[in-house]
């Protein structure tokens, strides 16, 4: 497929913390390949159109919760200009995220992951994504057997494999996203040790694959909920069960009281901007 001449750049400011959890996906649907943060507002590269103002009304019924501004660019700066402030981010003393046209020296210790940003949520780039990460290296401990619940990019499962997991399950429904997600597990060199299961994580599929010591869940607050007696029933067998918990925002995370119910606690959370994350373990 040839680039078109000119892209259509929007750039969508969330009018509120709902709005900006749901904004990356809804300006995806929108028919571009990545979401780019920029301060508070998030950017997508379209091609442009014949007639921007009829495109222009339709994004606004498309985006009604979001403050929106535009410009048309030629295709001979798109690249430069989408990768301008994407670089390396050192986001633990042991864990590095970085873009693949970047340059890092790697420190003895520390576990670099080339990742290009090609869909949502999926690159270092997204509060929930740091969140969990921070959370993971805290808590991995070599050995784990793991699973990721709503895999997306595989940047979790492929942090989790670095940090010596022997073994990583990714659960992810999306076919496009597990199409990346395949080519960033080879490019990281962890495709033996991560296993992706395309399919949507219900109680059911979680109790087929087996025991865990470790269930990383970055997915939305009304999603995780119903599955938090699924995840005590994968971890019931390990001798340190485990439990990180994102993509919740703070004025939700009184929620996950629900966790105890089920016999979680929080032990260890990690708040960034209105995103709340949290390590759980057996109360």
């Amino acid at each position: 497929m040839t680039s078109p001449e000119r892209w259509l750049v929007v750039s969508a400011r969330p009018l509120s913390p709902e709005a900006a959890a749901l904004l990356p996906e809804q300006m995806l649907a929108l028919g571009g390949t990545a979401v780019q943060e920029d301060g508070e507002a998030l950017v997508i590269y379209l091609p442009a159109p014949d007639d921007p103002p009829v495109l222009l009304e339709q994004l606004r019924a498309a985006l009604p919760d979001a403050e929106l501004d535009w410009r048309l660019q030629e295709n001979q700066d798109w690249a430069v200009e989408w990768k301008r402030g994407l670089g390396p981010r050192k986001l633990t003393e042991r864990l590095v995220v970085k873009p693949t046209w970047t340059k890092w020296d790697r420190a003895p210790g520390e576990v670099v992951i080339d990742l290009d940003p090609e869909m949502a949520f999926g690159t270092g780039e997204h509060w929930t994504t740091r969140g969990c990460l921070r959370l993971l290296d805290a808590a991995i401990q070599a050995g784990d057997r793991v699973l990721d619940v709503g895999s997306g990019s595989g940047i979790l499962a492929i942090a989790a494999a670095g940090l010596g997991a022997r073994e990583v399950v990714a659960v992810e429904y999306d076919p496009d996203a597990n199409l990346n997600a395949r080519d960033n597990l080879e490019r990281n060199g962890v495709a033996e040790r991560v296993r992706i299961v395309e399919g949507r994580a219900d109680a059911e599929l979680l109790a087929q694959l087996g025991s865990f010591d470790l269930v990383l869940a970055n997915i939305l607050s009304g999603v995780i909920r119903p599955l938090l007696p699924a995840f005590h029933k994968a971890l019931r067998d390990s001798r340190e069960p485990r439990l990180i918990i994102s993509g919740i925002l703070q004025s939700e995370h009184s929620e996950v009281r629900d966790a105890e119910t089920v016999g979680f606690r929080v032990a260890r959370p990690d708040v960034e901007e209105e995103w709340w994350s949290a390590l759980l373990t057996f109360a």
